[in-house]
């Protein structure tokens, strides 16, 4: 028969109880040092860049390494309503990502305009990585 409990065995108090029973917090996953760090992947086979992908858009291969992005992009798509303020960004290392802008009104926001990275890890199940303008983009420099 195998045992399926790891604990050690204690001596059991007068209650029945564990005298030196420890009590077990939930994990959480620990955030990077700098919630400024934006780690995407980089495949080992072809080189292709994805962010959050189990496998390469371009060879289907499952090996990655990560690696530390700039934090710097370019808007390109909006996506969604407007109050939520929801955007694809091409990032400078070459993949895309759909965050979320902060401290700008949405009517400033235009494709082309220059982002970077506030916060990438966003707590548990809580939202999508914020990013805030740092240039904004001239009717030259729009993507349509």
């Amino acid at each position: 028969m195998s045992r399926t409990d790891t604990r050690e065995p204690t001596d059991l108090s007068e209650e029945g109880e564990a005298a030196g029973a420890a009590t077990t917090a939930p994990v959480t996953p620990n955030p990077p040092a700098d919630c400024r760090e934006l780690l995407f992947q980089r495949c080992l086979w072809c080189g292709t860049p994805a962010y959050r992908r189990s496998f390469c858009r371009a060879c289907g291969a499952t090996a990655f390494k990560r690696e530390r992005s700039t934090g710097a992009g370019v808007l390109v798509r909006r996506i969604g309503q407007t109050p939520l303020n929801t955007w694809f960004v091409a990032m400078d290392e070459g993949f895309t990502l759909v965050c979320q802008v902060t401290s700008t009104a949405p009517v400033v926001l235009a494709v082309g305009a220059r982002v970077r990275v506030v916060r990438a890890v966003a707590p548990v199940d809580q939202g999508l990585p914020l990013i805030e303008l740092t240039h904004r983009a001239t009717s030259l420099e729009r993507w349509w």
